[in-house]
Formats: structure tokens, sequence, C-alpha cells
């Protein structure tokens, strides 16, 4: 039994049925189903060009997919305008990707902040859960700092914080230990679940290391543009 069925949350928040999606001639998903359930943790693998992003992006509401249906709490994503994808991405989704993708100019409290202050919420209450969720991600003491003044480590952490300043439904989580150590890798990834599972988050993460894919619930094997679930990881 997944962590999300022993938890009685078995019902879908997102689901993606049937998405192909194509760059030219190129066919990225050729079919492709994935089903995340509220506070379960799904992480997709498989080979390089397999597919995998082009998934995540499509059921995060990044690319529209050329065929098939993203539904998140029954809200079918390929219905809405772009103003209200780019909406939903801001209040319902949390993003990390492989590289944290800061703004440079911004401190780290600042960029946390960001996402509220995008929200209308004002400067010192945006910075004040900026900062406690820098300190949950045990990074407070580079708040001040600019991102290139950190350690990749350090910048992946603050990037899980403005992950999740806004408490986001659903994590999606793009290679995010792929530009790290192991150790600082095994790091982000236990804070990263650690402060999911405590907020009541779902998490999608796209990965090709079998150590971060331990961290979740369930696996999704992406080849060819297709998608094939597996029993629990764990």
């Amino acid at each position: 039994m997944t962590a999300a069925a022993a938890a009685g949350e078995q019902v879908p928040v997102l689901v993606g049925t049937g998405l192909r999606k194509a760059f030219g001639v190129n066919p990225a998903l050729n079919g492709a189903d994935l089903s995340l359930c509220g506070r379960e943790i799904v992480a997709v693998m498989g080979p390089s060009g397999s597919g995998k992003s082009t998934l995540l992006h499509c059921l995060a509401g990044i690319l529209r997919p050329d065929a098939g249906r993203v539904t998140y709490r029954g809200q079918e994503l390929t219905e809405l305008s772009d103003r209200d994808r780019s909406a939903l991405r801001r209040q319902a989704f949390g993003f990390v990707f492989q590289f944290a993708q800061l703004v440079p100019e911004l401190s780290c409290l600042q960029n946390v902040a960001l996402p509220l202050r995008l929200g209308r919420i004002g400067r010192h209450q945006a910075e004040a859960r900026a900062r406690g969720w820098l300190e949950r991600l045990e990074v407070a003491d580079v708040a001040a700092k600019r991102p290139g003044e950190t350690s990749g480590g350090q910048a992946q952490r603050v990037a899980v914080a403005r992950a999740l300043v806004t408490g986001p439904a659903v994590v999606f989580a793009d290679e995010p230990t792929g530009a790290l150590d192991s150790l600082n890798g095994e790091r982000v990834m236990r804070l990263l679940v650690d402060a999911c599972r405590q907020a009541g988050a779902s998490v999608l993460v796209v990965t090709h290391e079998p150590r971060v894919a331990a961290y979740a619930d369930r696996e999704v094997i992406v080849r060819d543009g297709r998608s094939r679930s597996l029993e629990p990881a764990r």
C-alpha cells in the first residue's frame, strides 16, 4: 500500500490520459497516461529522450498536448486560456528544476518571496513566510545572499523553498538532483519529501536516478513516449 493510500488520499488530483505531443516530426509522447493522488509521491523514470520531461510539462500546463486530456481536480487544463493556466500554475503548482533557476539579481529571500509578491501579497508578509521556508529547508543563513554567492546544494534548497512557499497542491520536480553531487542530492530529496509530506502536497518527480526514485510511493516508466506504472516502490 502506498503512503497515499494509507492516508486515505486515493482520489486522483491530477490525471493525464492519452497524451500525445510532437515537436516537428519527432513524437515525444505517444499516448501516455499518468494519475497522481493526493499526498502521493510519484517518480517518472526513463532513458534520455523518452518523453518524461515532456510528460511533466504537459501535466503542469506548461505545454499543450496535441491530443489527450489533463485534468486537475476535475478541471480540464487543455480548455483553459494561457492566462488561466498561468494563474493555476502560480496558485496550485510548485516547480523545482534541475538548475535552480533563481533570479540572479534578487537575494535568496526575495527569490522565495517572489511567487507571493506576484500574487499581490505585501512585502513584509511575503518575506516572513519566505524566511520560514528557508529555515525549514536549512538555508536561512543565505537569505541575504544572491544565488551566485551560494553553493549548488544551497541554491537548490532555496528553489525548493520557493516552490513550497505558496502552499501548492502539486510540486513538479524535473531532475531536482541532476546537477548535484550524491551527498547534496540526498539532502535535497530528503528535505523536499519531508516538507511536502508535512504540507500535504503531492509530488511528481522526473528522474533517471534509482536513489531519487526510492523516495517515491510509486514509479512510472516512460519509454518511447508511452507510460507504464510499476508496483509501489516501497
